[in-house]
């Protein structure tokens, strides 16, 4: 049975571990090995999404089984470039990432809908994320809560720069 709780310091190691095989496994054939590395060490490792934990600025749920992390959401400040950014009180939706296993179970739904009361109770007025341009299956979940896309933003992997699209949601 699925559980959701809040993410403690102590999850860091399991949840950068989770967090680095989803990535992988839903994007790593698309990258050389030294490029993928470099990102999952910024992104995930030690100073990354560990170091996030508790941290004022961000708050990060999680989907366990078993007690095992099996997805999880991390939302915080705004930092993407689109449209009208300057102008409005953002929050990001930084990760929502579900194991391949749990997908189509109702874990990504769970995790956007808290998501989304999270940005509400920063008393955020849009949600933004960037999402990859050819992850359809992504996109066309995000477009099932109202997001709609604004725009290109470039987002790097190692020195290899994707095309993601900007998505936001009006709160």
């Amino acid at each position: 049975m699925i559980a959701y709780r809040d993410a403690m310091p102590g999850d860091g190691p399991e949840l950068s571990a989770m967090a680095q095989r989803c990535f992988t496994d839903t994007f790593g054939s698309l990258y050389r090995a030294s490029d993928l590395a470099a990102f999952l060490d910024r992104a995930f490792g030690a100073d990354g999404l560990p170091s996030q934990i508790g941290a004022p600025d961000f708050a990060i749920r999680l989907a366990t089984d078993d007690g095992r992390i099996v997805g999880f959401a991390k939302v915080g400040p705004n930092a993407l470039p689109f449209p009208q950014a300057e102008d409005a009180n953002a929050v990001e939706l930084y990760q929502l990432y579900v194991l391949g296993g749990y997908q189509g179970e109702g874990v990504g739904p769970a995790l956007m809908d808290w998501a989304i009361a999270e940005a509400r109770t920063r008393a955020a007025d849009t949600l933004a994320l960037s999402v990859y341009v050819d992850n359809h299956r992504a996109q066309a979940f995000y477009r099932r809560y109202g997001f709609v896309d604004v725009g290109r933003f470039d987002f790097p992997v190692g020195e290899h720069v994707d095309e993601d699209r900007l998505m936001v949601l009006a709160l």
